[in-house]
């Protein structure tokens, strides 16, 4: 082991110029040791000995001290050139042709072989040439005929030896270099193996870590339902919200291939299908799923209120927000449906409510009174007032009749969230309505620079319904329009009838409202940012009163807007006799439907 150890340390791929010389020099120091044995090998010339000892010293010296290197490879055969003639100068020294250390000639020749080029074949021929035939020329021993061919005989075959070990090394030194570039490649690969290890353990470790996160997180998660279904409504995905929420466990649903329309409640789920036969005559067809899914399906997410029924029966008011479940490559492959319990919420809202009706209730009996005194003050003949006591009182009393408005407004919102109305049912001629409000809107138009144009059909457009709650939403709509359009815009006013309903648009060439804010316009008080942003005036419930107006004669608001360019408002009235006790809005659902309310708000 240790002389293995020993020669796995020597350069064998690339050995050095003396390394190559230490053969050499050892059979040289073998056969002068031989020679200088007494009567073993005849020295009949120590001359030539020591000027072969001399130029071994000089090559072995060159081998070691030269750097290599630097010089052009083909100088390296300087080093056994100079070997071989020291060796042929000891052969001469030694008995001449006779001499037994001629073997030993083989070991600079074949050094000198095996160096890259072709030229070294020559060289090393040469080379061998000349120590062969040296002692013809150089001893007085007469040679005989056998000497002389074997002398001439000798070079061909060398010629033909340094051919072959020329070429043998000129193959090894290639494979050498394809064997140590694939070494390397193998090295890298083994890097590059090692590395994409590490790599896979550390992001191993990281998955392990982020899934017991999500894991966490999910477990959590337990004041939301989270509910993930296929394309086709089947459950596959429930969370510990969704097991507090319905009263089922995860093994129960999806094991038992639970249905999420089996969590609804089927009016809701038909009063849904409804609206979208109602708009879009393509999902007459609809089964139950696409009333959860309608608007997903076409690219939306969609937030609305809904009912889930728990396994015990008991009815859950739920907010659900509803999103495409997508797979690595971007496909649908099913959907997620997020819902939150809106019973706290609700019950607060039910108090709110009670709480605004209560205030306002109380708050129009002062402002009645205040009025009144107004009034009297401004009618007293006795003590008449003063031009500038007169316009104090006006703007006393229009600012008090503003606030009388906004109270009616709240009382109103009030009684919507409360679950019930007075509605005054009777034939009403929509023209008339509509023509009441356009003639009512001209002077606030006119002054505020706004072209009011009215287009009412000459013939009658009869529904049933309160004329009264009609005209304050048309009244509301025409408000919002020419609050919300500048100077030298154009709001349009117009009325058609169809077979199963009729429509009242208004549309502005106005400000227009964000896309992003289209579904929030019928909460309570929210205006939209370009109101804000313009300094319109208002308190965002005109929009809010007149959904809830449509709703309870059995209509709908669609609203299409563009910021910069305008806004569409579309009331539209069923033909058909609506119910006399009228349920407004649910107390909480602020939110339109998908693809109709939209738009600005007072």
């Amino acid at each position: 082991m240790t002389l293995d150890r020993w020669l796995g340390r020597l350069p064998i791929d690339s050995p050095s110029v003396l390394m190559k010389q230490v053969p050499t020099l050892v059979g040289f120091l073998l056969a002068l040791t031989v020679a200088l044995i007494p009567n073993f090998v005849p020295v009949d010339n120590l001359e030539f000995v020591w000027a072969s000892i001399g130029l071994i010293v000089v090559a072995t010296v060159l081998a070691a001290v030269v750097p290599w290197p630097r010089f052009h490879g083909a100088w390296i055969v300087v080093v056994p050139v100079l070997s071989l003639f020291a060796i042929g100068l000891l052969r001469l020294g030694t008995g001449g042709a006779a001499s037994p250390i001629v073997v030993i000639l083989l070991l600079p020749f074949v050094s000198i072989a095996t160096e890259e080029g072709r030229r070294n074949i020559l060289i090393a021929t040469l080379g061998m040439f000349a120590v062969l035939l040296a002692p013809i020329f150089a001893t007085s021993v007469p040679s005989t005929p056998v000497d002389l061919v074997r002398a001439l005989f000798s070079p061909v075959v060398y010629l033909i030896l340094a051919t072959v070990v020329n070429e043998i090394a000129h193959r090894l030194r290639a494979q050498l270099i394809v064997t140590r570039a694939a070494a390397e490649q193998r090295a890298e690969l083994l890097a590059h193996a090692v590395t994409a290890q590490d790599e896979l353990v550390l992001n191993e470790a990281r998955l392990k870590t982020a899934n017991r996160l999500i894991q966490s997180i999910w477990n959590a998660v337990t004041e939301q339902s989270v509910i993930g279904t296929d394309l086709d409504g089947l459950i596959d995905v429930w969370n510990p919200g969704a097991e507090k929420m319905l009263g089922l466990t995860e093994k129960q649903v999806v094991e038992g291939r639970r249905h999420i329309v089996e969590f609804h409640l089927e009016s809701e789920l038909e009063d849904r299908l409804r609206d979208m036969d109602a708009r879009f005559t393509t999902v007459a067809s609809a089964d139950d799923f696409s009333a959860l899914v309608d608007t997903v399906r076409a690219g939306y997410a969609d937030v609305r209120d809904w009912t889930y029924v728990r396994a015990d029966g008991k009815l859950v008011p739920v907010q659900v927000a509803a999103t495409p479940r997508l797979d690595e490559n971007g496909h649908r492959v099913g959907f997620i449906f997020v819902a939150t319990d809106m019973t706290q919420a609700r019950e607060f809202a039910r108090l709110k409510d009670e709480f605004v009706g209560l205030i306002s209730h109380e708050l129009r009996t002062p402002l009645s009174s205040i009025l009144g005194y107004l009034e009297l003050m401004r009618d007293d003949d006795e003590s008449p007032l003063s031009d500038e006591q007169l316009q104090y009182l006006g703007v006393a009393e229009r600012n008090a009749h503003r606030l009388l408005r906004l109270v009616g407004d709240l009382l109103f919102t009030a009684q919507v969230e409360s679950g019930r109305f007075p509605l005054d049912i009777t034939d009403v001629e929509l023209s008339s309505v509509v023509a009441a409000s356009v003639e009512s809107a001209r002077p606030v138009a006119g002054a505020a620079g706004v072209a009011l144009v009215g287009e009412v059909p000459e013939q009658q457009v009869v529904v049933r319904g309160d004329a009264v709650r009609l005209g304050q939403a048309v009244d509301n709509l025409i408000s919002n329009a020419v609050k919300f359009t500048p100077s030298g815009g154009t709001v349009t006013v117009s009325l058609r009838s169809g077979r199963d309903e009729a429509v009242i648009a208004v549309t502005d060439t106005g400000i227009g409202i964000p896309a992003v804010e289209l579904s929030q316009l019928s909460q309570r008080f929210f205006r939209a940012s370009t109101a804000t942003r313009n300094a319109v005036p208002g308190v965002g419930l005109g929009l809010t009163i007149t959904k809830a107006i449509v709703t309870a004669h059995g209509g709908r608001l669609d609203i299409a807007s563009e910021e910069g360019i305008g806004t569409s408002i579309s009331l539209a009235l069923p033909v058909e006799t609506p119910q006399p006790v009228v349920e407004a809005l649910p107390g909480a659902d602020a939110r339109p439907a998908a693809g109709s309310v939209q738009g600005t708000a007072s």
